[in-house]
């Protein structure tokens, strides 16, 4: 009965883990830094920079820049979400990018459409609002792309499982592990590009792309299997399950997650993977050398541990050596 109880308590504890991971951080969205362009003069950038933090305060980090042209290439480079391009005889225009966050999208057009309403009065007081990174038209609020985020996490977890506990010898389960994720990036991306329309840009470069995400979470999972056993893998999926996806920013920004986690999700190939698949899809590859590092790293330190748990297993236990005399007297 003992272990009954006992079972029982720890399944209800991993289910409040489980609640906990995915809940906390959604429930705590909210702009903490995000970074956003505002383009015209510089008493009118600082005053919309006020405006910005009296509306939500903390929520925007301003860049301030001299003309559209210059916020349209901060926004294409990915180093803001959105812009607010002031114009002397008319309302401002905002440019949103919904292929970078659709949340974030929505929160600017927002706030800006809120500072507009309280600085004037009648319909003509509205801003002009403009997506100049869309999504595409068949995923266009996105839903697909972040649905996508859950196969990424589970593929990885489900390759490295499979090669570590049904494949005999270290490297053999690396050689699987790039197979299956080479051919599990072509069929992810053979689906929510070829079919469903989900991602755009260049197809080879968003299947490498998925490939080096599954391998990223993969081959961790492979060497700390090697290094540490079962146990190891078994932490190193529960990261990437448990941390690694609730905190990656994918369905939201993130600037979005409560201060610092965000940042800890995109060391974490869930996070990095994420945001390298919008940069190859939907920005020409801009910003992606964070993210390519981070899964690379994760690449590293996988065959890094797979190396180390292969020469321990290869190493056979020293056992006292026997004289030859000795050995024929024992027959």
């Amino acid at each position: 009965m003992r272990r009954v109880i006992g079972i029982a308590l720890g399944l209800s504890i991993a289910i409040g883990v489980l609640v906990t991971a995915f809940v906390w951080p959604s429930s705590e969205i909210a702009p903490r830094d995000v970074p956003i362009a505002v383009a015209g003069p510089p008493e009118a950038v600082a005053a919309v920079s006020e405006q910005l933090d009296e509306a939500v305060p903390d929520g925007f980090s301003i860049d301030a820049v001299s003309s559209e042209d210059e916020a349209r290439s901060a926004i294409a480079d990915r180093d803001v979400y959105g812009a607010i391009v002031l114009s002397p005889s008319g309302p401002p225009t905002v440019l949103t990018a919904s292929a970078a966050s659709p949340v974030v999208a929505q929160l600017l057009q927002g706030v800006a459409t809120s500072m507009a309403s309280e600085s004037a009065s009648g319909p003509a007081a509205g801003p002009v609002v403009e997506d100049a990174a869309p999504l595409p038209s068949d995923d266009a609020r996105g839903a697909g792309f972040s649905a996508g985020a859950l196969p990424m996490v589970f593929g990885g977890i489900a390759i490295g499982a499979a090669m570590s506990f049904v494949v005999a010898g270290v490297w053999r389960r690396v050689a699987g592990a790039t197979m299956a994720a080479i051919g599990g990036g072509a069929m992810a991306v053979l689906v929510m590009q070829s079919w469903l329309g989900v991602l755009e840009g260049n197809w080879w470069a968003n299947a490498g792309v998925y490939a080096l995400i599954l391998g990223a979470t993969s081959f961790t999972l492979i060497g700390l299997n090697a290094a540490l056993g079962h146990v190891g893998a078994a932490l190193g999926a529960a990261t990437m399950l448990l941390l690694g996806n609730p905190l990656s920013g994918v369905t939201s920004a993130p600037e979005l997650l409560p201060s610092g986690w965000g940042t800890f999700g995109q060391l974490l190939p869930p996070g990095a993977g994420g945001t390298l698949l919008r940069s190859s899809a939907f920005f020409d590859g801009a910003g992606a050398l964070q993210p390519v590092l981070v899964l690379s790293g994760w690449v590293v330190v996988g065959l890094l541990l797979a190396a180390v748990g292969a020469r321990r297993g290869a190493s056979p236990a020293a056992s006292p050596a026997v004289p030859v005399g000795e050995a024929t007297l024992a027959r």
